[in-house]
């Protein structure tokens, strides 16, 4: 993307929609929440996977590089011992996402390998992104990876992560690792259709808000509830992501992960999704982040 198109992208975000947003995106970071991966079993959902791999492999054929933050460790272990579902110590849950992750990636793999693509795994905790030679490494993998064609699937470290150095959602760890990266565009799929101005789940009046063009304003405009959850992760930490990202010239959009083929509809215009814009005000792009 030359630096010509990122200039007239930023300087109309007043009116650019969420289309024109992935045309003008190379670098795409995508968050795939539990619940999105997860049958209502709590087992992974196969069919979804096969799906998402699907659509990154089309958006790569069109020149686009794909990263994919992907929850699901815990639903990977149910999936392979579901006798340790009702098991809530701390202990039990570490190790049953070390036994889900084997899963989880696996899956990954078989999915994407149906495309002739190869991924590959990072475990990260808030220390990796808080130390600078941690950080360095990281970035370079990635570079590495995407432009060997190779999808990286990133997830916490659970089966390690103590509260110290647990970044505790993959809201914000998927919004790190854009930053990281230097991405054009991060992606959460979760539950929801986007962000309403109250829980749609329990509001029927509650309206969908299409774009966001300051996050901290938003926060005055809707109702997030006492528990501060729509979804695994709650739509609070999908602002927190969407404000880091902002910050770095990073757009994010919010949709339902669970709608069909719903990464080819935000291509062309047809899903429901909250767009947050980036910050207009941001140079990030002119000094060449994304040319990386």
């Amino acid at each position: 993307m030359t630096a010509h198109r990122r200039s007239s992208i930023m300087e109309s975000t007043g009116s650019i929609s969420i289309k024109d947003t992935i045309q003008a995106a190379r670098k795409i970071v995508i968050k795939i929440g539990s619940n999105t991966l997860a049958k209502q079993d709590g087992t992974i959902n196969y069919n979804f996977l096969t799906s998402m791999a699907s659509s990154c492999a089309s958006l790569m054929k069109q020149g686009k590089q794909i990263v994919i933050v992907s929850s699901g460790a815990q639903v990977g272990g149910l999936s392979t011992i579901s006798g340790w579902a009702r098991r809530k110590d701390t202990h039990y849950r570490q190790a049953l996402c070390a036994i889900g992750q084997v899963e989880l990636i696996d899956s990954w793999r078989k999915a994407f390998n149906e495309h002739g693509l190869h991924i590959g795994q990072l475990l990260l905790t808030r220390n990796d992104f808080e130390n600078d030679h941690c950080s360095l490494n990281i970035r370079n993998t990635l570079f590495t990876l995407v432009d060997e064609g190779v999808i990286p699937i990133i997830n916490e470290n659970d089966s390690v992560s103590i509260e110290e150095f647990s970044i505790g959602d993959n809201d914000n760890l998927s919004a790190l690792t854009a930053i990281l990266w230097s991405a054009d565009l991060l992606v959460l799929l979760s539950d929801i259709d986007g962000v309403y101005t109250d829980n749609p789940k329990t509001n029927p009046d509650a309206q969908i808000i299409t774009s966001v063009p300051d996050v901290q304003e938003l926060r005055k405009q809707i109702r997030i509830g006492d528990t501060n959850s729509f979804g695994t992760g709650g739509i609070e930490t999908k602002l927190q992501a969407a404000e880091k990202t902002a910050e770095f010239g990073i757009p994010t959009i919010l949709t339902n992960g669970s709608k069909k083929d719903i990464i080819t509809c935000l291509a062309d215009g047809s899903a429901q999704a909250t767009l947050f814009l980036a910050d207009q005000n941001c140079l990030r792009r002119f000094l060449g982040g994304s040319q990386a």
